[in-house]
């Protein structure tokens, strides 16, 4: 039989119910105050994953660079894609951040409506004796729910300002590399002008006749080879699209290059440093690196993902 001590146990804990669906739709998704009955979602804003006005500006520097120093600056680009790359990285967390944060916001609150005790003894208090088993189900989960939250959003921190560090010393590296690429002005403008734009030509697909030469004379010192790739415009043709660039693939199917294929690319790859004087080089890239004669030395590049962009079964040249 029901007793008037148990009716209001039961009223009480189904207000208490109902109270704390309607605050955990009005809570900002930060803070845990109490909330006011003008109380509305607030979004948090994203915090800026780096420095964006930073990374715009060299950006525009390499564009400009480009038409002053003979084209496509790869080795300059590749640690702009790193910067990029490693700016998403962080925003994805940001956002990742704001929503781990408004669950734990709505448990919180949850507490708050209860009078600061634990919910558990408020939804058991006015439960019918056979709800009891699913209630305590809930609350558990409840519980469990937000201590992993709080782990999941210390975590996302620790991600997000790793993310942010690598955005910040990729930028740095970046200004680092432009700025010692200007400290050569001089030297490769000297460059530009021996080897001066050529225009591409008709009934040769389309190739500059300087990487014709080149294409020819590596064909013959090291060929042949499965195909040479030349002009294409789809995807991010850069040099390829004005026939100042050419693919000299080792394997086929898009297999890593090993054995005598590794050989016949690293062979074509010296070749092409030692003479890029002869043959009005720019750039050559093999195995993930790039050796640019307008800033010589192997450097490593960004993962693109797979052996074909990342260059393992093809060596790159472009000419000037």
């Amino acid at each position: 039989m029901e007793t008037p001590t148990s009716t209001a146990l039961r009223r009480g804990g189904r207000r208490a119910a109902v109270a704390v669906l309607a605050l955990a739709a009005a809570l900002p998704l930060t803070g845990t105050s109490a909330p006011t009955a003008t109380a509305a979602p607030v979004a948090a804003p994203l915090a800026d994953p780096g420095d964006s006005k930073k990374f715009q500006q060299l950006s525009n520097q390499i564009e400009k660079l480009e038409k002053e120093y003979g084209g496509d600056l790869a080795k300059l680009k590749d640690t702009r894609f790193a910067v990029t790359e490693a700016m998403k990285k962080a925003q994805v967390l940001e956002k990742d951040l704001v929503a781990a944060r408004e669950v734990v916001a709505r448990l919180a609150a949850n507490r708050y409506m209860t009078g600061g005790e634990d919910p558990t003894v408020q939804f058991l208090a006015a439960a019918e004796p056979t709800d009891m088993l699913s209630n305590a189900s809930l609350i558990t989960h409840l519980a469990q729910n937000k201590a992993g939250k709080v782990e999941e959003i210390q975590k996302l921190i620790d991600e997000q300002n790793q993310a942010r560090k690598k955005a910040e010393e990729k930028i740095t590296a970046l200004e680092k590399e432009i700025k010692d690429l200007k400290g050569q002005q001089s030297k490769i403008k000297q460059l530009v002008k021996k080897y001066k734009p050529e225009s591409p030509s008709t009934g040769m697909g389309g190739v500059t006749p300087r990487m014709l030469k080149t294409k020819n004379t590596l064909d013959v010192e090291f060929g042949p080879f499965p195909t040479i790739g030349c002009v294409r415009y789809v995807g991010d043709p850069q040099d390829h699209g004005t026939g100042h660039a050419c693919d000299f693939m080792v394997t086929t199917g898009g297999a890593v290059a090993s054995g005598s294929a590794k050989s016949q690319g690293d062979a074509v790859s010296e070749y092409a440093i030692a003479n890029a004087s002869a043959l009005g080089i720019k750039y050559v890239i093999w195995r993930q690196r790039i050796y640019d004669m307008r800033s010589p030395g192997w450097r490593m590049m960004e993962n693109r993902g797979g052996a074909t962009a990342n260059h393992y079964d093809h060596v790159h040249i472009s000419v000037f």
